[in-house]
């Protein structure tokens, strides 16, 4: 069964991926003024003619699509203390990875093995038009507050939704919560988290628009201050409430999962070029 089950989130906050264009001033022309007829017009000088000014249009920027930011670095979360770089080839380290071999997300298509591979530089999840797709579970890095962090990019039909999340090591789900740093839901440019607690499944969430084609760079600080988000090292979402902080320790999972709608359905990709784990905050690797 699928770690992961989405719920919608209670509120979003839609960020601008990139700056949108000064708008362009408008120039006025004044029309001459008007006289009443009389007997013996006055002659009046002739009006100098306005000229136009030459307008010189704004540059739209360039939006930043390849991504080099990132928490760890930005905010010196030292070493990591576990996690994979992907640097091999052939299936997930099975030292270091359980791969999924069971239904899909809902019970949506199915999560086979043969769909994951690791090609020397980065793991990809490959999911076909009918549902078959991915899954894999950490077995490093459980701990009860710490940080993790990925590089992940993906693309596709819709149907499919880009996963990294943090699942409760019990398995006690939902009561001791599930913590979706990066998922798409639906659009492949807008990413979103979702932290839930209690066992009521409640949510609170944000969204930021992005292209999620490229590379970029997500993290999660969880402290017993709270849980905090963070895209290419900017953070994007903070929940300090105590009552919706996870009781106990979690590990990282990766998932392609499959939302089957009206639509036609295509195939869908993910990549990880790493995932990387540290110690919580305030302590020495």
């Amino acid at each position: 069964m699928r770690e992961h089950l989405l719920v919608l989130g209670v509120a979003a906050i839609f960020l601008a991926g990139c700056s949108a264009p000064s708008a362009q001033p408008t120039v006025e022309w004044a029309e001459p003024a008007t006289t009443s007829a009389s007997a013996t017009p006055t002659p009046t000088p002739t009006p100098t003619p306005k000229v136009k000014p030459t307008l010189t249009p704004t540059p739209k920027p360039t939006p930043t699509t390849l991504s080099t930011g990132s928490a760890a670095t930005d905010l010196n979360w030292g070493t990591p203390i576990a996690g994979d770089e992907f640097d091999y080839i052939g299936a997930p380290d099975p030292a270091k990875w359980s791969v999924y071999n069971s239904a899909g997300h809902a019970g949506n298509g199915i999560r086979s093995p043969q769909q994951v591979t690791v090609d020397g530089s980065k793991m990809v999840i490959n999911g076909t038009a009918d549902g078959t797709t991915a899954g894999i579970s950490a077995k490093f890095g459980r701990q009860k507050y710490g940080r993790w962090e990925v590089r992940a990019a993906g693309s596709g039909d819709n149907e499919y939704h880009l996963v990294a999340l943090l699942w409760p090591d019990s398995r006690n789900w939902p009561c001791e919560g599930e913590v979706d740093y990066a998922e798409t839901a639906g659009d492949w440019n807008v990413m979103k988290f979702y932290h839930h607690y209690s066992c009521a499944n409640k949510q609170t969430s944000t969204a930021i628009a992005l292209d999620v084609s490229q590379f970029h760079n997500y993290a999660v600080d969880w402290s017993p201050q709270g849980i905090v988000g963070y895209v290419d090292g900017v953070k994007w979402f903070e929940d300090t409430d105590p009552g919706h902080q996870p009781p106990a320790s979690m590990h990282q999972t990766l998932q392609l999962d499959w939302f089957p709608d009206d639509s036609p359905n295509g195939p869908g990709e993910m990549r990880v070029d790493w995932v990387r784990v540290y110690a919580p905050a305030g302590t020495t690797p």
